[in-house]
């Protein structure tokens, strides 16, 4: 697990959003959140995460961002645009700092030796071109 703390996780975040969506007009607006809140609830989507996962999808945090976009429909375009790189910012900063999978492997300073192994050459005639 990484020694950044929250804030400053989340500083790193909303600098790389602030790239990512440089103006107001990048954001997703209120009617794309809807659509992807209804489309997590239709019965094909819960199905195939049934099948997959053993259980129904979880929409609840689609309904929150779509309620969050709704309460921003007063501000300024501007404003509006940080405070959702902001929330987006620290949903993928806790992503960053809870642990996940990835905490159970360690990163390798340098490759493993004799890796991958080195392949000979067989005449043909033997059945095998490979040793």
């Amino acid at each position: 697990m990484s020694n950044t703390d929250f804030e400053t996780a989340v500083t790193q975040e909303e600098a790389y959003l602030r790239k990512v969506h440089p103006t107001a007009d990048d954001i997703p607006g209120c009617m794309t959140l809807f659509d992807d809140f209804l489309s997590c609830n239709i019965v094909g989507k819960q199905l195939t995460s049934l099948y997959r996962y053993g259980h129904m999808s979880v929409c609840g945090p689609k309904l929150a961002e779509f309620k969050f976009c709704m309460s921003l429909k007063g501000l300024h375009p501007e404003e509006r645009r940080d405070a959702w790189i902001r929330r987006r910012a620290e949903w993928w900063a806790r992503r960053r700092l809870e642990k996940s999978s990835e905490d159970v492997w360690d990163v390798r300073a340098e490759p493993l030796k004799d890796f991958p192994p080195e392949r000979t050459y067989i005449p043909s005639g033997t059945g095998s071109t490979l040793e």
